[in-house]
């Protein structure tokens, strides 16, 4: 029951944190440029204004343009389920394998892109385009990661992985620090940040996420940008757990280490939010021709990260 508990407040936390950190991230970065920027639970605001509104659709629309919201938050907030935030242990952790968590991000992606194709407009088809593209870079560098991952721990399960980080049984090794910058390079282009996207800038020419959600109102939209701060949570749960699962509680132990693990979980989010705005701030928007390169680093990391591992382990 305890185990059951910890999994329903931890995806009401996902769910509620979410919008927060998106209004967190504009705030930090309108602070950065000088300005006051919108309070940070603007976000929230929008959601609730968007959700009140009917969806207009477009006269050729398929069902599968009105679905792919639903599936797309849908996966997402699977995958939410799965990374822990404050605590480990939870209901869903035997499913918590790092290829499972993959798939429903990719199974995200894939569905937004189709329905962004299915009206044919020509904005749609140019950011499927290209969010399938970089997604021919990503995939890879993030199976990599997660294939040395495993060679270090024996295991596929995020659990069990964030267990042998925590008490150190891992130790430091140089394809551990690989795997997080091909991590991160990963998670800025999934997410549409800086470099790779302007969440923030409607240009018709270099526009990626916004492009497939052009012809997307009112609660349809609502969830898309729902989907879209719960997807940027998750990344950040998922490499603070990897980076530092430190101050995490238990299940096992009971809810007496849950507020230790919440306070370490809000720190380190709010640690990698600064980050992402002050990055964000300081560099400007790549080419749209130039984020493969971008992603072939992230790519060549994870790769040279599995490599070391394995040629390390094969030579002890």
């Amino acid at each position: 029951m305890t185990a059951l508990a910890a999994q329903l407040a931890h995806l009401a936390l996902m769910l509620a944190a979410a919008p927060l950190l998106a209004g967190l991230l504009r705030r930090f970065g309108a602070r950065l440029q000088g300005r006051i920027g919108p309070p940070v639970l603007q976000s929230w605001r929008d959601l609730v204004r968007l959700a009140r509104k009917q969806p207009v659709l477009a006269e050729n629309a398929s069902p599968l343009f009105t679905a792919a919201p639903f599936v797309h938050f849908a996966a997402v907030a699977t995958a939410a389920a799965l990374v822990p935030s404050y605590t480990l242990g939870m209901a869903g952790a035997p499913a918590a394998d790092l290829l499972v968590i993959a798939g429903l991000l990719g199974l995200a992606r894939a569905v937004l892109a189709l329905a962004a194709m299915d009206v044919g407009t020509a904005f749609g088809g140019i950011g499927a385009s290209r969010e399938m593209t970089f997604a021919v870079f990503a995939e890879p560098a993030l199976l990599l990661v997660f294939v040395t991952y495993a060679l270090l721990a024996g295991t596929t399960n995020l659990d069990a992985v964030a267990v042998l980080l925590r008490e150190g049984t891992l130790g430091l090794r140089v394809s551990i620090g690989l795997a997080l910058v091909a991590t991160m390079a990963v998670a800025i282009a999934e997410c549409s940040r800086m470099p790779v996207d302007n969440p923030s800038g409607h240009l018709e020419l270099s526009m990626v996420h916004e492009a497939m959600v052009l012809e997307y109102s009112g609660r349809h939209l609502a969830l898309i940008e729902a989907a879209a701060g719960l997807k940027l949570l998750v990344w950040f749960s998922l490499i603070g757990v990897l980076s530092a699962p430190f101050g995490a509680g238990s299940a096992e132990v009971g809810v007496l280490s849950w507020p230790l693990g919440l306070l370490a979980w809000a720190g380190k989010t709010v640690l990698l939010a600064g980050a992402l705005a002050v990055f964000e701030t300081a560099i400007a928007k790549m080419r749209v021709f130039r984020v493969p390169e971008f992603l072939g680093v992230a790519l060549l990391l994870g790769l040279l990260a599995a490599v070391f591992l394995f040629v390390s382990t094969g030579f002890a």
